[in-house]
């Protein structure tokens, strides 16, 4: 019997809240390879221009730092917690990006076609090391097309707004299960109709409906494709 190896770069797509994120920490554990959700390359921006009181409204300035940045993705070096390092320079910044006003201000960053487009070029060359599940909304239209696996994994806005609200209550918190509803639908709206690589599956992309499934069950979809 022929001895498969599994595809060295995975791409996984889709919307907000569809459960990418557990899928690709879960795939790359399992693989032994390198995950990298690449929302963390807009908080990095956005943490090092607040570092330096820069205008984050002036997006010029904004892209121009995106284009000069060196940040690296890299295998998780503590168990603390951490899905991977993110390093600018030499500096570890995994923990330093994820304060308050990081939050508050990176969809103002992420916004910015000239910042996709930076980001999306690093994203490129991490992604091309191999050995690495990507995760993002664009990552097999534009940052990795050449992906051996492709996956687009989907939900109804009501089944994701109903495991964030979930997720919430579970923590203990008070939530608001319409207003999660319309904050995912207002995400989806501004992500598929951007003119800067909108959200959509690629055209060779697996199409996985999650509503159904639990994640245990995606999961095991996923790695009889990798097989």
């Amino acid at each position: 019997m022929t001895k498969t190896t599994p595809p060295s770069i995975i791409a996984l797509d889709g919307p907000a809240a569809s459960g990418k994120s557990t899928l690709g920490r879960t795939l790359a554990d399992s693989l032994g390879y390198l995950f990298f959700d690449t929302g963390i390359m807009y908080r990095a921006v956005t943490w090092i221009a607040l570092q330096h009181d820069m205008n984050l409204n002036d997006e010029a300035v904004i892209t121009e730092l995106a284009q000069k940045a060196q940040i690296d993705i890299r295998p998780p070096s503590k168990s603390d917690g951490r899905a991977c390092d993110v390093v600018i320079g030499e500096k570890d910044v995994t923990w330093d990006m994820r304060g308050e006003d990081v939050d508050a201000n990176v969809s103002v960053v992420s916004a910015y076609a000239g910042v996709r487009q930076a980001l999306s070029e690093q994203q490129r060359r991490i992604g091309l090391r191999g050995k690495v599940v990507m995760v993002g909304r664009d990552i097999g239209t534009v940052v990795l097309p050449e992906a051996d696996l492709k996956i687009y994994l989907d939900a109804s806005a009501e089944e994701r707004a109903k495991r964030r609200f979930d997720e919430i209550i579970a923590r203990g918190e008070k939530a608001d299960y319409d207003e999660i509803l319309r904050k995912v639908v207002a995400r989806d709206h501004i992500d598929s109709t951007r003119a800067v690589a909108p959200l959509r599956p690629a055209d060779d992309a697996v199409i996985i409906d999650s509503d159904k499934m639990t994640a245990e069950q995606v999961v095991a979809q996923v790695m009889e494709l990798c097989k």
